[in-house]
């Protein structure tokens, strides 16, 4: 099992520090607004990497935390004129409905940084006292210049960090890198602390749950590009200097998702949340959308590459309609599911292990026109086994087609001429469930001495 290392450039082989235990860390939502397409693609890309790596029999702590107070929070609060809590409540409500309805695994623990206050004064504490971390007028600071390894992620140096990044001036501060630990503040959410009423930074809230969740020092930590400076960065700095172990083993990054080649931005007015994403296309259609491409990837959000995903799964299930996939064992011939696990086992390259898919696809159609019907089982029940850890082909065909997934006009022809050859061979049974599956779809057969025609209802 190989792993792309985002902190050291390179593939690496998975063995975990703790025997065939994987504890894995993935930065979760900050809580102020609905969930958009890009959060979904950053969260489905790590549901499969813990889905692959448990069907690969390793056992996975998976910790996803939420971020319930941040400036964000605050500023949202106020702008609605509700409570920071109550309006936190409702999105996480919300992320999770979301989650859900993308068929998202639940994490092992789902930390909020509100309930671990504590921890995170502890952990500043130790900073302070081992002489990381300073006290300014008002808030507390870690000192990047205390830690010699910082840019270390981001490949770059301090000097370059500060030019890249929009830091504020701020004359507290001894270096302009330097990030706050504690704020203060005294409305909205805040706490007691050595250095008055305020609150956390947003970077140490994740140093203190991963932590608390998974010890010093664990295997994985994941999130999006756009964490990798200076939010990972900032984690690695400050977890370093407390424990003086290595904090994480492996970093992983997921690539950046745009709406039809530009940023997604609710000023350019393509802003798309999950909510409006499901009601336009089923949730299968979306989730095999978003993790198509590799996770390191950009991808590009677009109806046209939506409605492509559709009829590439469309064509999946249609290879499966009139198999019994439970009443055959999944094939164990190496040949045959080989090519999967070896794209999935080379850091999760999902477009291969689909290719990989589509011929076995391929197999089953084949089967089924010679009549061998055992085949054509053995098959689909291997297809719908290795897709278990991507989320997909887990319905019935009955089922998903009624969902709303449309077939293109390739792939009605396609039933329509299977149909014909079930009822040249006299295979009636067949025959019939072809003209079911279709009229469940809305699409009528109407047989003709000139051949079979087909109409939407």
């Amino acid at each position: 099992m190989k792993i792309f290392n985002s902190l050291t450039g390179k593939k690496e082989e998975l063995v975990p520090l703790d025997g065939e235990l994987v504890r894995m860390y993935v930065c979760g939502m900050t809580v102020y607004d609905d969930t958009h397409i890009g959060h979904a693609r950053t969260f489905l890309c790590f549901d499969l990497i813990v889905r692959y790596l448990r069907n690969r029999g390793y056992k996975v702590n998976y910790i996803r935390n939420i971020t319930d107070v941040d400036d964000k929070i605050i500023a949202r609060a106020k702008e609605l004129d509700v409570d920071a809590t109550q309006l936190t409540d409702k999105y996480i409500s919300s992320m999770q409905e979301d989650f859900n309805d993308l068929g998202m695994i639940v994490p092992d623990l789902e930390p909020r940084a509100t309930e671990n206050i504590n921890s995170i004064i502890s952990l500043i504490e130790g900073l302070i006292d081992k002489g990381h971390a300073y006290t300014g007028k008002s808030d507390v600071y870690f000192s990047t210049d205390s830690f010699q390894e910082y840019g270390k992620l981001s490949n770059r140096n301090t000097q370059d960090l500060i030019a890249g990044a929009r830091i504020d001036v701020d004359e507290e501060k001894k270096n302009p890198a330097d990030f706050v630990l504690w704020k203060q503040a005294t409305e909205g959410l805040a706490w007691d602390s050595p250095w008055g009423k305020g609150r956390p930074g947003w970077h140490i809230e994740c140093s203190a749950m991963s932590m608390d969740a998974l010890g010093n020092n664990f295997d994985i930590h994941g999130g999006g590009i756009d964490l990798k400076f200076p939010h990972h960065e900032n984690e690695i700095a400050q977890s370093v200097c407390a424990t003086g172990e290595e904090f994480v083993k492996c970093w992983m990054h997921t690539g950046p998702l745009r709406i039809d080649k530009e940023k997604m931005s609710k000023s350019l007015d393509n802003f798309i949340t999950v909510k409006e994403a499901l009601k336009e296309f089923s949730s299968e259609v979306i989730r095999f959308f978003l993790i198509s491409n590799h996770y390191r990837s950009p991808l590009n959000y677009s109806e046209e590459g939506v409605l492509e995903a559709r009829n590439s799964l469309d064509r999946l299930y249609t290879s499966l309609i009139g198999l019994d996939t439970k009443k055959e064992k999944p094939s164990d011939d190496a040949d045959l599911i080989s090519p999967f696990k070896k794209a999935m086992e080379d850091d999760f390259n999902v477009p291969s292990a689909l290719a990989a898919l589509f011929e076995i696809v391929k197999s089953i159609n084949l089967a089924k026109e010679n009549g061998n019907t055992k085949e054509a089982n053995v098959l689909g029940a291997t297809l719908v086994n290795l897709s278990e850890p991507l989320g997909i082909l887990q319905q019935k065909t009955k089922d998903y087609f009624q969902l709303g997934a449309i077939l293109s006009n390739e792939e009605i022809q396609s039933m329509i001429d299977e149909r014909n050859k079930a009822r040249d061979s006299k295979d009636f049974e067949l025959s019939d469930k072809i003209r079911d599956s279709l009229l469940e779809k809305g699409i009528v057969l109407e047989d003709t001495d000139k051949g079979t025609t087909w109409k939407v209802q």
